[in-house]
């Protein structure tokens, strides 16, 4: 039996979602940036929805914070029409699901590792916020947050799968502010650096010592410093649209350039 079969897709939402709180949607929320900005929405006074592959966690920290939890995998357009399906009404959405396959040339591509980190990186946002958007306009002051990166503002060697994918998931995000100015939707690109999260693993296919590696020698971001970002954005006036932010460690020049020490 599959873990699916096992495991029920959504856990119960506690009363206080029908109670009047605002609702704000997380994406990737099991882990990391995702799990870190749920506890910071949370502590802000919002009831936090929280979807991501991995129920089992979602489902402990929703308990936890008093969220709900729902399973998610925004790769696939049937989970992301049950999982909105779920929320009765929205006012924040965090785009965080997302990640990095490989390290290769582009003459070594893996196509099955791009097509990976186009679904999750670009369709999942295309399909989380197409449909959740009618909810976030009807709260009457709906907000975007879309978790790029800055390699969402760079290329480098090697990583032209997730730079391309980050750079249309930017692309996307950023259109939104036009196609809906005018109705009550602010949108907001969060643009991270070099963060210690699950994130280099993932990478490498489950080598922690090559993902301990990407951070030996500096002080990188922790998911906490993105979600606190984040939810600085999501409290602030409802006429103030922080259209991006960029924040790397102090040690970080760019995406190939650290200070690292011996």
């Amino acid at each position: 039996m599959s873990q699916d079969q096992q495991t029920p897709h959504h856990t119960p939402p506690p009363a206080d979602l029908a109670a009047g709180k605002p609702v704000a949607v997380v994406t990737g929320a099991s882990a990391g940036i995702g799990e870190a900005t749920a506890r910071g929405l949370a502590e802000a006074g919002f009831h936090v929805v929280l979807g991501a592959r991995r129920l089992d966690r979602c489902a402990e920290l929703a308990a936890e914070i008093g969220g709900s939890a729902h399973r998610l995998d925004v790769t696939d357009a049937d989970s992301v029409d049950a999982f909105c399906a779920e929320v009765p009404r929205c006012r924040v959405l965090v785009n965080n699901a997302g990640g990095a396959r490989g390290l290769e040339r582009v003459d070594e591509a893996d196509e099955d590792n791009w097509r990976w980190m186009w679904e999750t990186n670009v369709l999942g946002t295309l399909r989380m916020t197409r449909a959740l958007m009618p909810k976030l306009i009807d709260s009457g002051d709906g907000h975007v947050v879309t978790v790029t990166s800055i390699a969402a503002l760079e290329a480098y060697d090697n990583g032209s799968g997730y730079t391309s994918a980050k750079h249309a998931q930017a692309v996307l995000h950023r259109t939104l502010r036009g196609e809906h100015l005018g109705d009550p939707v602010r949108f907001t690109e969060i643009c991270p650096g070099m963060v210690e999260t699950e994130f280099s693993l993932v990478r490498f296919e489950g080598d922690t010592a090559r993902a301990d590696a990407v951070y030996q020698g500096l002080t990188p971001l922790t998911a906490r410093d993105v979600a606190e970002t984040i939810v600085f954005a999501a409290t602030r006036p409802s006429h103030v649209n922080i259209d991006q932010i960029v924040l790397k460690p102090r040690d970080q020049h760019s995406a190939t350039r650290a200070r690292r020490r011996t």
